[in-house]
């Protein structure tokens, strides 16, 4: 076979692999108890399927106690897709590490999932009360401020009615959040099948000491299997049962913390980094736009528990962040934190400026030791830019120095009609003031209202374009204004901000707006004026 028909049959089968529609497995946990049911998920968006999965792989390890089939449509970037979805109940034959294999659905299979089926508990309380609860933590010593998994099970042999509640989990020294929505499974005790009921928190301890989980209360109304009533529903007992109080050890910031830094217990902690574009694949110029992103995630910690990253302040190197993301992800083994931080990174002149090696200290609480987790120092190459008429000195913090490429015509448009409304200003000084008045285009009154109605809008594009339009009939340029007056700079900065960084959508334009209703005069700056030194209006209704 020749080369080229070598390349169309692996190409062939590649499309073929891809176009062959998957079936996806998954299970609502993976580590269990020996008599406790599970669910399994089979997912398939292959409309020309029309049967069931085959499950006669399941039977030498699992009991299939029941299936039950879902059809649903959901909108995807704007394309409508169709999935079926099995959801299969199953009971473990032997306890140990279980495997499900490969199921098919015509040509479709799924990939194998492994389980760890656990011993019963020969200290769970007597299979013979209809309804009991059972409280337990995965770590009896913890750290101050590291997380606890508590798990809370309630067993019923009987049905229970709709009308069941659970004591609310309030502790005055430690943080609770629930961790994740309850779930229902059932579990063989002693040959008696169960129902379960299991709720699940994760508790931060906030102080150095003893911490007691007290009592929480279980009641429901369970059915009672006596005859039914006259209007042939079946009578009920009101049933009440509490768990144990647990207590937990809290140990202090231990001495080898270093002082004045955020203290983060995790069980892990990595570093991520995600550069778009990639500088060590492409050529940066001066003005071009780098994204990087930064993902700090911890397991064993809530998001709100993540301290900022240090931020990326280096000559030669305008920043402009976004604002972080926070994401909690749920676990078998409790809640892992997500922060990301993204920054657009826009150099300002050419040559090898260095980024310095990020660094987060945290105490591993699995191995019980300080650490240290990084991301390496990165040299980022800047090459001149053809486009730029001239290199910004390095420093330059004025609001007119911005070397994003596509404002560089936007720049030098906007410093010829500022030259010549200084010009026309200039002229205009020398006329009569009925000449003055006979002006062409907007008046300034308009030019202001469309400014107002844009920053009031929230508008960054639109407030760029009106701000360009008022300031080129004014007798200064927008520079020399921001340079005397602080308040405009530090608005024009948050403006330029908004239009080079991915943050625009929250930018407000309100104090742009109040900087410019508030700006004094050239003479006013030198002379002072009134008492309290107060402005009029620039242009009073």
């Amino acid at each position: 076979m020749s080369r080229f028909g070598v390349f169309l049959f692996s190409l062939l089968c590649s499309l073929l692999a891809h176009a062959a529609p998957s079936l996806q497995a998954s299970v609502d946990r993976n580590r269990l108890e020996a008599g406790e049911t599970f669910e399994l998920t089979l997912e398939s968006q292959d409309v020309t399927q029309f049967g069931k999965p085959d499950l006669r792989a399941l039977e030498g390890d699992f009991d299939v106690r029941g299936t039950r089939q879902l059809n649903s449509l959901h909108t995807l970037d704007g394309e409508t897709r169709a999935s079926t979805r099995w959801i299969i109940t199953l009971l473990p034959r032997r306890s140990g590490s279980l495997r499900i294999p490969p199921l098919q659905l015509g040509q479709s299979h799924s990939e194998p999932i492994d389980l760890q089926v656990l011993q019963a508990d020969a200290s769970r309380p007597n299979s013979a009360q209809q309804v009991f609860i059972e409280a337990s933590v995965d770590s009896a010593q913890v750290y101050v401020q590291a997380q606890v998994v508590l798990t809370l099970r309630i067993y019923h042999s009987v049905s229970l009615y709709d009308d069941s509640s659970l004591s609310p989990l309030q502790l005055d020294s430690a943080k609770v959040e629930p961790l994740g929505e309850s779930r229902t499974y059932e579990k063989d005790i002693n040959g008696v099948r169960h129902g379960v009921i299991e709720t699940r928190y994760v508790v931060y301890p906030q102080q150095s000491g003893t911490l007691e989980i007290p009592p929480l209360t279980f009641i429901a109304t369970a059915v009672d299997s006596a005859s039914p009533t006259a209007t042939g529903n079946r009578s009920g007992h009101q049933v009440q049962v509490s768990s144990l109080p647990l207590h937990i050890t809290v140990r202090p910031i231990p001495p080898a913390w270093p002082a004045n830094t955020p203290w983060l217990p995790a069980r892990e902690l990595s570093l991520d980094e995600h550069w778009n574009p990639d500088p060590a694949s492409q050529a940066t110029q001066i003005g071009d736009s780098l994204t990087r992103s930064i993902t700090l995630r911890a397991e064993g910690l809530s998001s709100t528990q993540l301290p900022p990253l240090p931020a990326t302040e280096i000559n030669g190197l305008r920043r402009y962040p976004d604002q972080p993301v926070l994401r909690n992800d749920i676990s078998e083994r409790g809640m892992t934190a997500n922060r990301e931080e993204r920054e657009a990174l826009v150099p300002t002149h050419s040559g090898e400026l260095a980024l310095p090696a990020l660094e987060v200290t945290w105490w591993n609480t699995r191995e019980d030791h300080l650490e240290h987790s990084s991301l390496p120092a990165r040299t980022l190459s800047v090459r001149d830019n053809p486009a730029l008429s001239a290199e910004t000195p390095v420093g330059d913090n004025s609001s007119t120095s911005r070397l994003l490429w596509p404002w560089q015509l936007a720049t030098l448009v906007f410093a010829l009609t500022t030259l010549l409304g200084f010009a026309l200003w200039w002229r205009a000084r020398t006329q009569p003031a009925v000449l003055r008045a006979a002006q062409n285009g907007p008046s300034p009154r308009t030019l202001l209202d469309d400014l107002k109605r844009a920053c009031l809008a929230n508008d960054p594009q639109a407030t760029r374009q009106a701000l360009d339009a008022w300031a080129r009939q004014q007798p200064e340029t927008l520079a020399e204004m921001a340079a005397r007056f602080v308040p405009l700079s530090d608005a024009l900065d948050g403006l330029n901000g908004a239009l080079y960084s991915e943050s625009g959508q929250y930018w407000q334009g309100e104090e742009l707006w109040r900087a410019i209703g508030t700006i004094p005069s050239a003479e006013q700056v030198v002379v002072p004026t009134g008492e309290n030194g107060s402005l009029p209006p620039l242009y009073p209704k």
